[in-house]
This record gives C-alpha cells, sequence and structure tokens, in this order.
C-alpha cells in the first residue's frame, strides 16, 4: 500500500468517503436501524461480530469501490479484524481500491461553555503506530459544538489541532471534526466563530504537511471555501449530522469543493433482511446519489 497513491486519490478524485466508524456508544443504534434488535446479542463481542457482519457486507458489495467511494472510516475493532482473511484496511485498499481511515477519539467529554470536547487519549501514539502497521491512510476524531460560545469552540479546535500534530508524526492525515449540532439556534453564528479559528490554527500546521476536515452541512452555502482552497488542507468532507439522504445531498450539492463523508445516510435502508440483490441495488442507489452531490457543487 503506498501513501502517494493513497494521497493522490484522497487530495484530487471525485468521489466521498463512508463513515462506517459507529463505536461502542452508536453501535447498537446502527444495528437497530440495521434490522438487529438487542435481543440478537448478549454481549459486547457479539454486538462487534455483527456490526463487522453488516460493515463487511457494506465493503464486499459491488458498488462500493474507488470509483465513487474514495476512502472509508473504520473503527478500531474494524481495523483490527479482517474480512475473507485480509485484515480490513488491506482489504479496502487491494481488492477494492479504498483508502482506508481510523477512528481514533475516544468518545466525548462532558459539556461545558457550549461544547464537548474529546475524552484524553492517553493510548493514542500506539494505536497510531498500530495503524500505520496496518496500511492506514489517516485518522478520525470528533468533538461537538453546541452553542455559538466563543471559548468553547475556541478549546475545540485547539484541542483538534494539537492532537492532529500529534497524528501528522506518525505519518498520518487527520480529519479534523468539530461537528456543529444541525438543530441548535445559533448554527450560523457557531459556524462563523469556527471558520475564524479554524483559519487561525491552519498556520501551526507543519511545513509541508496537510490536515482534512469534517464539518457540519454550513448555514450559509460555500462558508468553508476559504478552507477547501487553503494548500495546507487536503480535503474538506462533510458529515450528514442526522439529516436525511435526501436533505444532505441536497445542502451539498450547494457547497462548492466539499465531499460527503456520510454514516447513516449512506446506510439508511439497508437491512439484514433483505436479499443480497435487493442489499446491493439499495446501496448502489445511495452511493450513486451521494457521489453526484459530492461534485455537484
Amino acid at each position: 500500500m503506498t501513501q502517494s497513491d493513497m494521497a493522490a486519490q484522497v487530495a484530487n478524485k471525485d468521489g466521498f468517503i463512508a463513515a462506517l466508524d459507529q463505536s461502542g456508544g452508536s453501535t447498537p443504534k446502527a444495528l437497530k436501524l440495521y434490522g438487529v434488535s438487542e435481543s440478537a446479542y448478549s454481549n459486547e463481542d457479539e454486538m462487534f461480530d455483527l456490526i463487522h457482519q453488516m460493515r463487511s457486507r457494506i465493503i464486499k458489495s459491488p458498488a462500493f469501490t474507488g470509483d465513487k467511494v474514495m476512502g472509508a472510516i473504520l473503527f478500531e475493532q474494524t481495523m483490527d479484524r479482517e474480512i475473507d482473511g485480509v485484515p480490513t484496511a488491506q482489504y479496502l485498499w487491494e481488492n477494492r481500491s479504498v483508502v482506508p481511515f481510523l477512528k481514533v477519539d475516544k468518545g466525548l467529554a462532558d459539556a461545558a461553555d457550549g461544547v464537548k470536547l474529546m475524552k484524553p487519549m492517553p493510548d493514542l501514539d500506539a494505536l497510531l503506530e498500530r495503524a500505520v502497521a496496518k496500511g492506514v491512510f489517516g485518522t478520525k476524531m470528533r468533538s461537538v459544538i453546541d452553542a455559538a460560545n466563543p471559548k468553547g469552540i475556541a478549546a475545540i479546535v485547539d484541542q483538534q489541532f494539537e492532537v492532529g500534530r500529534q497524528i501528522l508524526s506518525h505519518g498520518l492525515v487527520p480529519i479534523i471534526e468539530p461537528e456543529v449540532t444541525i438543530s441548535i439556534d445559533d448554527k450560523a453564528e457557531a459556524e462563523d466563530i469556527l471558520l475564524a479559528e479554524i483559519k487561525k490554527h491552519l498556520d501551526g500546521v507543519p511545513e509541508g504537511k496537510q490536515v482534512m476536515l469534517k464539518l457540519s452541512l454550513p448555514t450559509k452555502p460555500n462558508l468553508y471555501k476559504p478552507l477547501i482552497d487553503d494548500p495546507r488542507v487536503m480535503r474538506v468532507v462533510a458529515l450528514s449530522g442526522g439529516y436525511s439522504r435526501d436533505e444532505a445531498n441536497e445542502k451539498l450539492a450547494q457547497n462548492t469543493g466539499m465531499i460527503a463523508s456520510f454514516s447513516r445516510a449512506l446506510s439508511e435502508g439497508l437491512s439484514a433482511d433483505q436479499s443480497d440483490a435487493e442489499f446491493d441495488a439499495m446501496l448502489a442507489e445511495a452511493i450513486d446519489s451521494i457521489f453526484e452531490a459530492s461534485r455537484a457543487g
């Protein structure tokens, strides 16, 4: 797996990033939407076995290739598992031409100053070393903005870029994700503050390095165009944030140069009970629509 080939694909290729990184807290909900109730498993290991089956089915589906799915974000346990006897990250790149990323955060801290920072990550260096060994290209880490609070948003962006520099030191490309909750009354104001903070922190990106940004679809179309055009930013991707696929696609298409990194909006309508033909057809339709929205802007 060559990092330069992956970098060229991530930076330049039409397509989007599939977010297949639901972790412990969000896995039961993801399984339920897929038609697997909590009665189907009795412990965490069985739960993660079932979500890996779901993710493997998505990854092996005929439409899930680098032609339209440029990259995929994995949960740590997915990275550590295999698909058809091949480590997942290796399978993605070698069998599907999809660039592998890894979710590295450990969840959210308690709310303060209108935001939820990331919990401490004392074992991050060890995890990053494992990711490099397994052929992962980049990482993703999420924190949440629930109000247009300048102090809280500054703290979020500061933490994200501090950890981002640690990730860059391992030769990985960090996806910095300060999510703005789509339902808050002051979303547009929060996004203006966020944009200003990100611009300030880009000056701290080491020479010759790039970061990626994963942002909520903005209230004002093309708000983040200055970040998309910044040479220190490899790509700006959008999270669906609770919008339906149709809503997310419509909003994404209004933002030039921004591409999707959807989770729920990608798997919407998929079910464990579907035949392979039904499943593959529905996933192909979802991939096509998200791909078109990602290049519509």
